[in-house]
């Protein structure tokens, strides 16, 4: 039978370790307090979790871990046990190994077994595109329960033994502006165990023609001394095109659900820095939603961001209330949302 609609059941997420706060870093780095100052002015993020110890530069959580425990604690508060679930689908820019899949050893760690699993390579919007993915196969009516993953272990790409003081200001930035994280939902087809109903899910690539905003490498043994940056961003390209394609993304949105702006009560907006996500909630113009962001205290964690906001949305809203989540990737330039309502 096809259900009428899919509900979000329940939300986790999880963290490693303590906030990191900007002065740690200085100290850390060996730089200036005019560079901890230089971080709350044009970043705007105050900590960040990391999964890496910076004193010692050992690694204290795999992806995989993180995945685990979100996953366990919204499985928890769905009331659900591993056997409930009938669908994984992870999303992740950063997983743990390229074999096996992050996603297959979270499912092996829970208990799940027999049922499919899919992990989906993206950045910022890989976790919209893995609640797109599963949002479809539960409309379908042959699955009733999905438990969707995103998270990032973007420490992998720091190099503790930079001689920090020699970078460049936006080669600096990658080392401020991420965190570690994870997040999962629960997603059902029982509107009796709703917190919120899913109105839309949306992913498109809008990227043709278009240079990458953002390149992660891979770097096997024919290549790995490679001159190659691991990581490079095209910072000046993000910054003016994300304003516009998050408004692009709401006016999309609004229009396919019939929604007014004034109808919106709550916003999740992409979490690039806590300066950036000043620029994009101007550049949206909800004026009468409240804006939910997390940025500032967690970092850009990438594929988890959207789960702490949602975590944090089920927390607030009230019944009937709607809410937009917008993200923008500017590896390909890939625009995606969700819309849910408090039933």
């Amino acid at each position: 039978m096809t259900p009428e609609a899919i509900h979000i059941v329940s939300a986790g997420t999880a963290v490693p370790g303590a906030p990191v706060d900007n002065a740690a870093l200085a100290r850390r780095f060996g730089m200036s307090d005019q560079w901890e100052e230089w971080i709350q002015v044009f970043i705007g993020t105050d900590t960040r979790h990391l999964s890496v110890d910076l004193d010692s530069g050992e690694r204290r959580n795999s992806l995989a871990d993180l995945g685990e425990l979100a996953a366990r604690r919204a499985l928890d508060s769905a009331g659900a046990a591993p056997a409930d679930i009938d669908l994984v689908v992870m999303g992740t820019a950063t997983p743990d190994q390229l074999l096996p899949t992050t996603a297959s050893v979270i499912a092996d760690r829970l208990g799940i077994d027999g049922v499919p699993v899919f992990q989906l390579q993206s950045g910022c919007t890989g976790a919209f595109q893995a609640l797109t993915v599963a949002h479809q196969l539960l409309t379908t009516g042959a699955y009733r329960r999905a438990l969707v993953i995103g998270g990032e272990l973007n420490e992998k790409y720091f190099d503790l033994g930079q001689d920090f003081g020699a970078l460049r200001p936006e080669q600096l930035i990658n080392y401020v502006l991420f965190g570690d994280g994870a997040g999962a939902v629960v997603l059902g087809t029982d509107p009796a165990q709703a917190q919120a109903t899913i109105r839309l899910t949306a992913a498109r690539l809008t990227g043709l023609g278009r240079a990458a905003g953002q390149i992660l490498e891979w770097f096997g043994p024919a290549d790995r001394f490679s001159d190659r940056t691991p990581a490079a961003e095209d910072y000046k390209a993000i910054e003016a095109s994300v304003p516009t394609m998050s408004r692009e993304i709401r006016d999309q949105l609004l229009a396919e659900l019939g929604w007014a702006p004034e109808d919106v009560d709550y916003l999740l907006p992409p979490q690039l820095s806590g300066r950036m996500t000043r620029r994009v909630v101007e550049a949206i113009d909800l004026l009468g939603a409240k804006e939910i962001s997390c940025v500032a205290q967690t970092g850009n964690t990438g594929n988890a961001t959207p789960f702490f906001q949602l975590e944090r949305a089920l927390e607030l809203m009230s019944p009937g209330d709607k809410a937009l989540a917008i993200s923008v990737e500017s590896s390909k330039w890939i625009r995606a949302g969700f819309a849910i309502e408090r039933v």
